[in-house]
C-alpha cells in the first residue's frame, strides 16, 4: 500500500523522512516530517471551568481536557472523596465526568486529576444547581382558515438566576424573525 508503520515510538524516531515511488518511466519523492511529543498533563491552556452548572434532576458533563502525550489516565474527586463509575456517576475515557439526575447533594468542588510517564496535573471547578427549565404551557395544535392569522404560545419556568431564551422552528429549521419579519412576529410577555 506504500505505508509506513512505526510501533512504539521513540525519540529517536523523530526526523524527516522521504518517500520514493519508482516505475519504469521514472522517479518522483515526498517528503514528511515527524514530530515526537511527550509532554507532563497541563491544564494552562484549558483549565476546567471554575464555575459549572447543572439542572435539578437532569444530566451534567464535567469536560476535563488536559494537553498531555501519551494521553494520560484520569481519576476525579469530589472535594476528598475519590470518585468511581456508579449508576449516576461515570468517568469517560476522554477524562469527562458524567453526572445524571442531578441532586442539591451533587453540588461541591471537582477535581480532575490527569497522569502520564511525564507527570501530573490537577483542576478544579464547583458545581452548582439550578432549577430546571421547564414547558408550563406548550403550544396547541390550531386548525386556521387560509390568510387568516395564528397565534401559538410558548410560556416556562426556569431558574431566576439564568436568562431564558425562547427558539422556535418549523420543521426543524429555526425561524430567523428579522429576515421573516413579514410573515412571523414574535410577542414577549412578561
Amino acid at each position: 500500500k506504500g505505508e509506513l508503520r512505526i510501533q512504539g515510538l521513540t525519540f529517536e524516531d523523530a526526523g524527516m523522512y522521504q518517500c520514493i515511488a519508482e516505475n519504469a518511466y521514472g522517479i518522483i519523492y515526498a517528503n514528511a516530517e515527524l514530530k515526537i511529543v511527550a509532554s507532563p498533563p497541563t491544564f494552562e491552556q484549558n483549565p476546567m471551568k471554575k464555575k459549572i452548572l447543572a439542572a435539578k434532576g437532569g444530566r451534567v458533563i464535567i469536560e476535563c481536557k488536559p494537553k498531555a502525550a501519551p494521553k494520560p489516565k484520569f481519576s476525579w474527586s469530589k472535594g476528598t472523596e475519590l470518585l468511581v463509575n456508579g449508576s449516576r456517576i461515570r468517568i469517560w475515557d476522554d477524562g469527562s465526568l458524567e453526572i445524571i439526575n442531578v441532586t442539591k447533594l451533587d453540588e461541591g468542588r471537582y477535581t480532575c486529576f490527569a497522569e502520564n510517564n511525564r507527570g501530573k496535573a490537577n483542576s478544579t471547578g464547583v458545581l452548582e444547581m439550578t432549577e430546571a427549565t421547564r414547558i408550563t404551557l406548550a403550544p396547541l395544535n390550531v386548525d386556521v382558515t387560509v390568510g387568516e392569522n395564528a397565534t401559538m404560545q410558548c410560556i416556562a419556568s426556569h431558574d431566576p438566576t439564568l436568562d431564558l431564551t425562547f427558539i422556535w422552528s418549523l420543521n426543524g429549521f429555526v425561524i430567523d424573525f428579522e429576515k421573516e419579519h413579514e410573515h412571523y412576529e414574535r410577542n414577549v410577555m412578561v
